[in-house]
Formats: C-alpha cells, sequence, structure tokens
C-alpha cells in the first residue's frame, strides 16, 4: 500500500514539473509576438505567470513533502517488521521451538541421582538466568519435569540412561556459582546421595541444543477475549 502511494506521489511530481516546463516553453515561443503588447499588459502577464509559477512550485513542495513522508512511513515499516521479528525468533527460543547455540555450562552427572534432585538443578539453573537447557537430545521447555525413579530417570516419557548431560545456555559464571555454591543443590546431592558424582565445566561458546519436538499448542487454554 505504501510503496503504490510512494509510486503515485512520484508520478505526480513529475506531471507538475512537466507542466511548469510546457508554460516555460509555450512563453518562449509566444515571445515573438509580446512586442505588440502595451506595457500595463505586459506587466498583467508576468505577474500572472509569476502567481501560476508559485502556485505550481508550491504544489511540487506539497507533493514532495507527501513523498518524503511515505517514504519514512515505508522506511519505519521495515524497521518495525525487524523488530517485530527478532522479539518472534526471542520468543521461540525461549519457548524451545528453535536450535539455540551460545555459551553456558556443561553438566555430567554419574550416578543413580534422583528425579527430585534433578528438577531442584533445573528451578536453579533458571533462577541464575539460564535462557535454554537441554538433557541429552531432549530440550528442556515449560513443564518439563525428571520422573521416574532413582537410575532411571525420564523426561516426557522418555527414557534417560546415565550418565546424563545436561546443557544450559547462560552466563557460564552465574550459572555455576548457583549450583556449586555452599547449601546448593550440588552440596545437597552429595550429602543425600554420595555415590552421584556431578562435574560442571563452563563453555565459552559453542553449546548446541536441538529445538524441542514436544507439542506445545495448549489443549484446553484459549485467549480471554
Amino acid at each position: 500500500m505504501n510503496s503504490t502511494r510512494a509510486r503515485l506521489a512520484v508520478s505526480a511530481v513529475a506531471f507538475v514539473l512537466g507542466v511548469l516546463l510546457v508554460i516555460q516553453f509555450r512563453a518562449q515561443n509566444a515571445s515573438g509576438g509580446l512586442g505588440g503588447l502595451s506595457t500595463q499588459d505586459l506587466t498583467s502577464l508576468v505577474a500572472s505567470l509569476n502567481d501560476r509559477n508559485s502556485q505550481l512550485r508550491s504544489q511540487v513542495d506539497q507533493l514532495q513533502g507527501q513523498l518524503d513522508q511515505l517514504q519514512e512511513q515505508q522506511r519505519t515499516g521495515r524497521s518495525n517488521v525487524g523488530d517485530l521479528q527478532e522479539e518472534l525468533s526471542h520468543i521461540r527460543l525461549w519457548a524451545g521451538l528453535d536450535p539455540a547455540v551460545g555459551a553456558g555450562v556443561r553438566v555430567t552427572i554419574s550416578g543413580d541421582v534422583s528425579p527430585e534432585a534433578m528438577n531442584d538443578m533445573l528451578n536453579e539453573l533458571r533462577l541464575a538466568g539460564a535462557e535454554a537447557m537441554a538433557v541429552e537430545s531432549v530440550r528442556v521447555v515449560s513443564g518439563s519435569v525428571f520422573g521416574g525413579a532413582s537410575g532411571a530417570l525420564t523426561m516426557g516419557g522418555r527414557p534417560l540412561p546415565g550418565p546424563l548431560h545436561l546443557l544450559a545456555i547462560g552466563d557460564p559464571s552465574n550459572l555455576q556459582a548457583i549450583l556449586s555454591r555452599p547449601g546448593g543443590v550440588i552440596g545437597r546431592i552429595q550429602v543425600a546421595q554420595p555415590e552421584v558424582n556431578v562435574v560442571i565445566t563452563q563453555v565459552a561458546n559453542g553449546l548446541a541444543l536441538p529445538a524441542t519436538d514436544r507439542e506445545l499448542r495448549p489443549a484446553d487454554a484459549r485467549p480471554h477475549v
């Protein structure tokens, strides 16, 4: 729509400029017969041409202003589309709909860890600002929880044989700090399950998380209107 209006404005400007050229050309052709006009007639003719030229110049300026406005609206529209696309991309990453790549931590858990301990680890990583997580090839999304039993964990009904590799994208220092702080989740695991070993490795770049294959469409909820 903006593109069509812009083309119309350009055409209008070209038309007005053409009219100015025609008027000037006719005035030049008529100069041979101006010798028979009186001074008063010549003065009136010049004044009339000046008035008409001023009107046409005013119309040209007005159309040019409209064209500039349309071009600015078109440029801003493209900018808004870009912002919306970027925002949508962020939302899709948060939701787990797209693969994610970035810095973060790799947590390796060996031993028969309980599902409760692993859920506590997910929650602490979320609190530390983890932007995306995955366990093995399973993307952690809203509502993802560990189930099963110690040594036979599942997520979303999918078995997760050990050792487990939990990947979390976010600030590596913050993520490691909250996991390894005194009284944190790893400390509690070591007290309750001393046979479980947890190793945290910071990754400066290159963690690659898959997109979820889980159906995220609400089954019962609908927008409130």
